[in-house]
């Protein structure tokens, strides 16, 4: 080897190991940056006239890993939202030790009864029965109310999670453009590339999505059953929020927006979806399954309380066309007309001092013209009896099976519970499942001790590089001086 091929082999190991501490350097200044991956400058020997030759940087990446993790994030989301409204529904329902809880209410309103059957000459006692009556109503109008809120701020984040998804998907798509820009003229493009991974990851957890990338860096995104997301341009999603919701409204009967993709229908829930298993699909069954499944659960408790005081015979003074004491916005209750009815159930005004009525009719009956004996307590006593009779339960809601109506109750709590358990497993097993393959996925990328290591190594191949240019220095001065 001559000095001048000595000399430019070490210049090449000088530069190589100067763009070796860059890259470091920029590794563990991003070790903890969402997106980031290592980077590894690559060498290679020059065969004619000795010394190193850098290649460029790549990107790690392992594909299939960054896929099941994101896969997991959107069922983790998935889970987090049914679990999360689960939780609100059955808050909304209340555990029997609370006061305001529906139970505790059907338990006052019976306990009322009896309290009155023993005197029924007694005026507060009466009033005690219809301020039990009118909680019990109240508490089943606002455990609706609040169901139909879930269900409208579950189309509230529909509505926010396409702006979202639209926006995004439009921001990968300048970046692919960007970074074809940035191939073609050389440049490099890995800092593009992590923004874009933060950007897909971003939208992960609303749809599962799978990735594909062109040699010159464009990706492609495409959903699990192999729906184009963005495939030279961005899909266009679209929806409309419903800004009121009642419980007669589904997407089914046209009420409630449905999802569209490049202006064709797509379903985001059942055996066919084209966008389950995330967040967007878990947030379509809150408002189009859950919630509904929940209010059609509280209207079968509030048909079977109206149908057991509607009881022929119960009260003779009532016309088989009338409300008992209970109604229907007014009217008889009806099991063909049961959708919603826990929101529309009223105390009949017949009892009702402030609306005309007379609470001694809650005594001797509902059509009663006039005020009967005072001391007598059938009516009540018929009541109560009904309230607390096996009975079959009418709506479809439930079993057919004969209950109590606090056993009936205690049922709907129960069966709302199971649900709410079922999706709190579900939940902690996405969360840990994802938690598993983040870490793996951490654990593969920057590591600072290693990289340390390297940086190390980097300054022994630098020094030595440049005591080799010393001593070429030498050798040649001493050449000169012959």
């Amino acid at each position: 080897m001559t000095i001048s091929s000595a000399l430019s082999a070490a210049l090449t190991g000088l530069s190589a190991s100067s763009r070796a501490a860059s890259v470091v350097s920029d590794n563990i200044a991003n070790a903890g940056t969402d997106g980031f991956g290592a980077r590894d400058l690559s060498l290679s020997s020059i065969n004619q006239g000795g010394g190193v030759r850098i290649d460029g940087v790549t990107r790690a990446s392992d594909p299939v890993l960054l896929g099941e993790r994101r896969s997991a994030g959107a069922s983790q989301g998935a889970a987090d939202t049914r679990a999360g409204f689960l939780q609100k529904i059955e808050g909304l329902i209340g555990t029997p030790d609370s006061p305001a809880s529906l139970s505790a209410k059907l338990d006052a309103f019976e306990a009322s009864l009896l309290s009155a059957q023993s005197r029924p000459d007694s005026q507060s006692r009466l009033a005690a029965v219809l301020n039990g009556a009118t909680d019990l109503a109240g508490t089943l109008n606002g455990v609706s109310d609040g169901i139909q809120s879930i269900r409208r701020e579950a189309d509230s984040a529909i509505a926010t999670s396409i702006d979202r998804l639209n926006q995004t998907l439009s921001a990968i798509h300048d970046l692919n453009g960007t970074i074809r820009t940035a191939v073609s003229r050389g440049e490099a493009v890995h800092g593009l590339i992590d923004r874009q991974q933060t950007l897909i990851d971003s939208i992960a957890e609303l749809v599962p999505i799978r990735e594909t990338r062109t040699e010159a860096g464009m990706v492609s995104l495409y959903t699990t059953d192999g729906l184009s997301l963005l495939d030279g341009r961005p899909a266009k999603l679209d929806f409309t929020e419903t800004p009121a919701i009642t419980p007669l409204m589904s997407m089914s009967a046209g009420d409630l927006s449905g999802l569209t993709l490049n202006g064709r229908a797509v379903s985001p829930t059942g055996a066919y979806a084209s966008l389950g298993g995330g967040q967007l699909a878990a947030l379509f069954a809150v408002r189009d399954e859950i919630a509904p499944d929940a209010q059609a659960r509280l209207d079968g408790v509030a048909l079977d309380l109206a149908a057991r005081l509607d009881a022929p015979g119960l009260d003779p003074t009532r016309a088989p066309t009338d409300p008992g004491l209970f109604s229907d916005d007014g009217t008889l209750a009806s099991a063909s007309f049961e959708t919603g009815l826990a929101g529309r159930l009223r105390v009949n005004a017949a009892v009702d001092p402030d609306r005309g009525g007379a609470v001694w009719r809650l005594r001797d009956g509902i059509g009663a013209a006039a005020e009967g004996a005072p001391g007598d307590p059938t009516l009540l006593q018929g009541l109560l009896a009904a309230m607390q009779a096996d009975r079959p339960t009418l709506s479809t809601s439930y079993s057919g099976s004969s209950r109590t109506m606090s056993e009936l109750s205690a049922d709907l709590l129960s069966l709302t519970a199971m649900d709410r358990q079922f999706a709190d497993a579900r939940q902690a097993e996405s969360a840990n499942k994802f938690n598993l393959l983040r870490e793996m996925e951490l654990s593969r990328g920057v590591d600072t001790d290693a990289q340390m290591q390297r940086l190390l190594d980097i300054e022994n191949a630098y020094a030595a590089n440049a005591r080799v240019l010393r001593t070429l220095d030498d050798m040649i001065d001493r050449l000169l001086r012959l």
